[in-house]
């Protein structure tokens, strides 16, 4: 992959993609929908849901997770409009029944170069780390040692930036830190 300059330029460069042959081809989610490139805090999810993202193109809309993540959102004092979102893997993985599989290993690395000429563009001083899966992608870019047990809602010094560890927006995630523990924790994106 060479330089690429703007978000649109990485959109049409994504969308060529064929590197990953458990991913519906051509399904990534890339463009204006995710923010703009002066946004104040950088998410980086799992991946598109079928639902969701890859239904609509917008990340985290149009299904449950959606809903939570502009309700955390608004916990943080946050709009869409002064954030970007991105994903460790930017295309849609099924399982073989159709339904959201977590990517694995290898279509995490894949996307590696997508993912740090995305934080190239996007100069957001906050990366926020939606999951364990974000949280590894962006520890292959740039080692942090963080897990998200330990390390959700605290920011850390990481790449020149602040990451700050979240756990996912979906609903399963309450089995391991509940819903009001998760909005406190969104708030230490907005300074506390």
């Amino acid at each position: 992959m060479g330089p690429v300059n703007s978000i649109d330029a990485l959109a049409k460069a994504t969308a060529a993609c064929r590197r990953c042959p458990g991913v519906r081809p051509g399904s990534a989610v890339l463009g204006p929908a995710n923010g703009g490139v002066a946004a104040e805090v950088l998410f980086v999810g799992e991946a598109p849901g079928r639902l969701g993202a890859g239904r609509t193109g917008v990340p985290f809309s149009g299904d449950e997770s959606g809903k939570r993540f502009d309700q955390l959102l608004a916990s943080a004092g946050l709009s869409r409009e002064r954030v970007f979102v991105a994903n460790a893997v930017l295309c849609l993985p099924l399982d073989a029944q159709g339904r959201n599989r977590t990517p694995t290993r290898t279509e995490v690395r894949a996307c590696a170069p997508w993912l740090t000429a995305i934080l190239g563009l996007v100069g957001a001083p906050v990366v926020a780390a939606l999951g364990a899966t974000a949280l590894a992608a962006l520890g292959s870019i740039e080692p942090h040692g963080l897990t998200l047990g330990k390390a959700a809602g605290r920011s850390h010094p990481w790449h020149g930036r602040e990451l700050v560890p979240l756990y996912h927006p979906s609903r399963q995630a309450e089995i391991h830190r509940p819903w009001a523990r998760q909005m406190e924790d969104w708030r230490a994106l907005n300074g506390g």
